[in-house]
């Protein structure tokens, strides 16, 4: 069985004790890919935050987007991967019908 790592541990706490009024921003840059992946998937969805002003929210997976929006692959820089493949983000989907 594979153990969180405390700083992990500590993170799913923050994220579970905080409801639904206020998200926990997840620092990507200071985590490992594999830490990452493990906190998205544990958790079910995350807010990850790649700077002070650039932040996300991911899902474990592609079916949580609305109708009207779209899943992509979420792809967050990490300690030791540039572009960590990390979950879903979801995406208003293009409406332009090509009608004028």
């Amino acid at each position: 069985m594979n153990r969180l790592s405390p700083t992990l541990a500590i993170l799913l706490m923050l994220t579970a004790s905080t409801g639904t009024h206020a998200q926990v921003r997840t620092p990507t840059r200071t985590s490992t890919c594999a830490a990452l992946k493990a906190f998205v998937a544990q958790a079910g969805k995350a807010v990850l935050a790649s700077s002070e002003r650039e932040y996300e929210m991911v899902y474990r997976d592609g079916g949580a987007c609305q109708q009207d929006q779209t899943s992509a692959p979420a792809y967050e820089p990490t300690s030791d991967v540039p572009a960590c493949f990390v979950g879903w983000r979801c995406k208003q989907r293009n409406s332009d019908s090509g009608v004028n």
